[in-house]
Order: structure tokens, then C-alpha cells, then sequence
């Protein structure tokens, strides 16, 4: 199994040459940001090894022995629908429909898989399949676009495949990224409104058509593109956070203001989960126009949260607060602190503030209902998480919690929450607890593992993984599990219950 994310770091220079780097490398232009397909993450298996043999293969234009890595490594692998999926959106990212086809046809579980399998296929899919052989020629022009500095000639020789380009809105993309990467978004765009008419369902085109009008004379059209690709119905994280991520990405782009420039371009980083250059690129945003800072000061609260800097998370949010009472990633940190230090009282009177202010996000009523819980108000609670669940189909802390109540429901509840969020380890390690009271070891250890790839750290892992191997009759391994949940977690009394503490 293996866990693929981002590692997206942008520079400034948008034409120049981007190399065919390592996978854990980590630049590439802010100008194509959107044009590349994601690097993998290092991970403690010996699969990211095949994944990131094949990449730089792919990065260097032996696109035939990518093909042939990637295919080798969908095959052998050890089942896991989560492994399938990454792998599936990867593939697609670069071209390789088929591959990612192989890949989603291996899913076993289709009520987790559902989801993500549509919109990987509706995000990226040309309109009609293509051949191995044209899948193959197309990752080479698509390599040499964007790693070997080859645009204009790779460009210049695949718009003259006529029958290629009369047939494929794929190709059609591809003519559109390589003129603008060759510096021409005249052609670029006539290509992109080609590819788009052949197929108007393709989010992945009107991103890129969005890309070259923000580079255009008038760059606020792009911001119509992204509206109208907003108003699409995405549901799962991973293509939400896609979109939001071009949003922030297109504001940088025809921003004025120096500092509010950075401010989007600091929210892009945060998006793409590139949480130290988004703190820099926030911490150089700050203005001395204090009016100007609410904004920054509550980005960069809520940075330095997901960071684990906690003390100065509350200094920034504190000021963001003294300029803006009202606003909601404020308010959200505030809370957010108040909770950790389970203060709960002060964290409902923060989220209560933040829900009245939130006409969109279902996020501060979510925290609500679990501070609710917090203060052993159960029914107040599960009255609130239904009612996000009336308006909000897309929300997965609302499905989890709603699991918690309804435990006749609990399994396709928390399969739901992960069909939105594939990563949403609360939802994969609560899977596991309801196999391991069911006495199902293999399957609970199926999900641990899931859990753990997505957050080794978590203390609960660890208790499970004891309760396991407890129930295995390997009381020394679940003991050393135990010890490691308290490790992390010294106040958690289940741990410490099982050590007789």
C-alpha cells in the first residue's frame, strides 16, 4: 500500500526551465503550478520505490517504461481500495487513463470508492478512450512540455497529427498547455476552447482555460471560469480542495495590492498543503495598513495551528481579533484553542460566533455539535449534526458524527465520510474499532493501516493495534502499543486502563 501527496513549491519565474528532479524535490514555476502532475511523498514502504522509479522515468520522457512501471505496480500490489484510488487519480493526473481505469476496476468497496471514482473520471477523462499507443505518445508530449524545456517543438509537432487532433480533446489540451508554456495563450486558448467543446464535463480543461486568461489582458475573466467550475457539484475533498486551491491561485494572479497578492497566494500554499512557505509567504503579507491585516492575521492563525505552534497561533489569532471580531477563521482558531485546552465554554461561545457568521461552510455548526459533546449534551449534538446533514451532502465530520449515534448505521456512515474524504483518518481508525468489537482482526487491521500512513502519530492507532494483538494472545506487542498511545496521548484512560495505570 501507499500514500501519495502533494508536495507542490512554486518560484516565481514562470518560464523557467522546469527539471525532470527528483519526486521529493520540491520546485517547480507558481506560473504552472496547475499544469503538473503531484510528486509523490516519501512513505515507509517499498511501493513508493516502483511509484517513484516510474515518475522519474515518465519526467525524463521514457514515457514506454513508465507505462510499463506503473502497470507493474497496479498488478502487484497488495490489495487496498485506498492504494487503488491514489493510484487512480495519479495515473489520471498524468495522462494515463487506462492505467488509472486499471486501477479504479481493482476498488472492491464501492460505497468508499463511489464517489472519487466519478470524479476522477469527470475532473480528467478525455470524452472518448484512447489507445495504449496514443496514451504513450501523448505522456511523451505532455513530459516534454513541462519537463525537458521542448514545448514549442513537441507543441509545433503534435498539432500537425491531424487525425490526433480532430479526434481527441485530450491532444487538444496538450497543444493548449504547450503554447502556453511556449508563450503564446492566443493559440493556447483557441486549443482549450477546442478540447472544452469536445468536452464541456472536463474540470481539468476549464483549469487550464482559467490558467492562461489570468495571464491574459483582462485576467478577471479567469475568475468566471473558476465561478462557473464552482458551481459544478464536487463533492469529495480531494477535487474540492483542487478547485479552491485555482480560486486562490487566480486571485494571487489579478490582485493589485502588493500585500493582498500575497495573502492569496499564502491561502494557494495552504490549499495545496505546503504549510511552511504558505507561514512565509503570509508573514511577508503583513501590511502596514493594519485595516489590510484581519485577513492575513487569521490565515496565519490558523497556519500556525495546523503547524502544532499553538502559543503562536493564539498571538496572531488575538490580533487578528482586535482588528475583526467577526471574522471566521478567527473566531474558528480561538475556538479551536479554547477546545485543546478543553475550555470548552469559551470554545462553544467562539464556534457559536463563527456559525451565526458562516453562511456557507457547515464547518463552525460541526464544531459546535462536537463541543456539544464535549459538555455531555448528546441530544443538542445529534440535533445539529442532522441538520447539517439536510443541507450539506458534502460534509464528512457530519456523516462521522452522525456514526457515533446511530450505531445500526455506523459502518455505512463512516464509509460515506471516507467515500468524501479518502483521508479522513478518524473515519478509517473508527472502522477499525467497529471490526475489532465485531472480532473481524483482519479487516480491523486492514483499516489501522490506512489510518496509520495518514497519521502515524495518532494515539488511537496505537491502542487498536493493541487491542489487537491483545486479542491475538501477543501480550508483549500490546503492551508496547499501549505505552506508545500514552506516549502521545499521557491523559488517554483507555490506554492506561489496559496497563492497569
Amino acid at each position: 500500500m501507499c500514500i501519495f501527496s502533494c508536495a507542490a513549491v512554486r518560484a516565481e519565474n514562470p518560464y523557467a526551465r522546469i527539471q525532470p528532479a527528483n519526486p521529493l524535490g520540491n520546485s517547480r514555476p507558481a506560473e504552472f503550478a496547475f499544469l503538473e502532475p503531484q510528486r509523490a511523498s516519501l512513505t515507509k514502504n517499498d511501493i513508493y520505490n516502483q511509484y517513484a522509479i516510474g515518475l522519474n522515468r515518465f519526467m525524463q520522457s521514457n514515457v514506454r517504461a513508465a507505462y510499463m512501471d506503473f502497470t507493474v505496480l497496479i498488478e502487484s500490489i497488495q490489495p487496498s481500495d485506498f492504494a487503488y484510488l491514489q493510484l487512480a487519480t495519479k495515473m489520471a493526473d498524468i495522462g494515463f487513463f487506462n492505467l488509472a481505469e486499471l486501477a479504479l476496476n481493482k476498488v472492491k468497496d464501492k460505497d468508499i470508492a463511489v464517489l472519487l471514482n466519478e470524479e476522477i473520471k469527470r475532473f480528467y477523462f478525455p470524452s472518448s478512450s484512447l489507445s495504449r499507443n496514443d496514451e504513450i505518445y501523448l505522456g511523451e508530449v505532455f513530459s516534454n512540455i513541462i519537463y525537458n524545456d521542448q514545448s514549442r517543438e513537441t507543441t509545433s509537432e503534435l498539432v500537425k497529427n491531424a487525425i490526433l487532433m480532430a479526434g481527441s480533446d485530450y491532444a487538444n489540451y496538450l497543444a493548449a498547455l504547450g503554447s502556453l508554456k511556449s508563450g503564446s495563450p492566443e493559440n493556447a486558448l483557441k486549443y482549450i476552447d477546442v478540447a472544452i467543446a469536445k468536452n464541456p464535463q472536463n474540470i481539468n480543461y476549464s483549469k487550464l482555460k482559467a490558467e492562461i486568461l489570468s495571464q491574459s489582458k483582462n485576467p478577471k475573466n479567469a475568475l468566471k471560469v473558476v465561478r462557473a467550475i464552482k458551481e459544478q457539484p464536487l463533492i469529495t475533498a480531494e477535487y474540492t480542495n483542487k478547485v479552491n486551491s485555482l480560486e486562490q491561485y487566480i486571485l494571487y494572479k489579478t490582485q493589485k495590492n502588493d500585500s493582498q497578492k500575497k495573502y492569496h497566494l499564502g491561502y494557494y500554499y495552504y490549499y495545496e498543503k505546503e504549510l511552511n512557505k504558505s507561514l512565509k509567504t503570509l508573514q511577508s503579507a503583513v501590511s502596514t495598513k493594519k485595516k489590510n491585516n484581519k485577513d492575513v492575521y487569521a490565515l496565519l492563525s490558523r497556519v500556525y495551528f495546523d503547524l502544532k505552534e499553538y502559543e503562536k497561533a493564539e498571538d496572531i489569532a488575538l490580533k487578528a481579533y482586535k482588528l475583526e471580531k467577526n471574522n471566521v477563521t478567527t473566531l474558528l482558531v480561538l475556538g479551536d484553542i479554547a477546545y485543546r485546552k478543553k475550555d470548552y465554554k469559551s470554545a462553544l461561545k467562539y464556534y457559536e460566533t463563527a456559525q451565526a457568521k458562516e453562511k456557507v461552510s457547515p464547518l463552525p455548526s460541526v464544531k459546535v455539535a462536537q463541543t456539544y459533546l464535549m459538555l455531555d449534551k448528546d441530544k443538542k449534538a445529534k440535533e445539529i449534526i442532522a441538520k447539517i446533514l439536510k443541507n450539506h451532502s458534502d460534509c464528512p465530520e457530519a456523516y462521522y458524527y452522525m456514526a457515533l449515534f446511530e450505531k445500526d448505521r455506523e459502518i455505512p456512515y463512516l464509509k460515506k465520510s471516507i467515500a468524501i474524504n479518502l483521508s479522513y483518518k478518524d473515519a478509517w481508525i473508527d472502522l477499525a474499532r467497529v471490526e475489532i468489537e465485531k472480532k473481524n482482526l483482519n479487516k480491523a487491521k486492514y483499516y489501522l493501516t490506512i489510518a496509520g500512513y495518514i497519521d502515524e502519530n495518532d494515539f488511537r492507532y496505537y491502542y487498536y493495534q493493541g487491542l489487537i494483538a491483545k486479542a491475538q494472545g501477543l501480550s508483549q506487542d500490546a503492551d508496547e502499543n499501549f505505552r506508545k498511545s500514552l506516549k502521545l496521548n499521557p491523559d488517554y484512560v483507555p490506554a492506561k486502563e489496559e496497563l492497569n495505570i
